[in-house]
């Protein structure tokens, strides 16, 4: 089992952060994008290569982000139609998330294999979360879909403020 450490940085307008191992060592860099169309989130490894990209689709009627690893397309997530509160939904062939993955707090699953785990961190100056690799051949895929459950939650949190 391998643990990764995502601190992202508060004051940071491009979404600018790293993620450390348990030594505390920078092992991806994720880079957004400011004031650009489409919105992406780029994830790198330590040697600055790309290895999955995140990006909001432009034109729908409801938010749609995919995610991409190696170059391929791994899973899409979108909101769904809802009067209540915002319902999303995640996308992939043999992935999925189990929990409670609106508060950062979840599983992620390969084939019914518990593949990794997302907890929260509490009491810390920014979002940061705890990610536990159990399959590392799933570990780029883990991470960009931490990445993309918090663009999600960013996006719809900065849709709701300005209305």
């Amino acid at each position: 089992m391998k643990q990764l450490y995502i601190k992202q940085k508060v004051f940071s307008l491009a979404g600018k952060f790293t993620v450390k191992n348990q030594q505390e060592e920078d092992v991806y860099f994720v880079e957004g994008s400011f004031m650009q169309f489409p919105k992406t989130f780029s994830i790198m490894n330590s040697s600055r290569e790309q290895v999955a990209i995140i990006t909001k689709k432009v034109f729908s009627f409801l938010p749609k982000f995919y995610v991409e690893v190696d170059g391929q397309e791994e899973l899409t997530i979108k909101k769904e139609l809802s009067f209540l509160k915002a319902r999303y939904s995640i996308e992939a062939a043999n992935i999925e998330v189990h929990g409670n993955w609106w508060d950062m707090n979840f599983e992620v699953l390969q084939n019914g294999k518990v593949v990794g785990k997302v907890n929260k961190e509490w009491f810390t100056w920014g979002d940061s979360y705890k990610v536990e690799i159990l399959n590392e051949e799933m570990e780029k895929i883990i991470i960009a879909i931490v990445v993309a459950i918090d663009c999600v939650k960013a996006d719809d949190a900065s849709s709701s403020a300005a209305t």
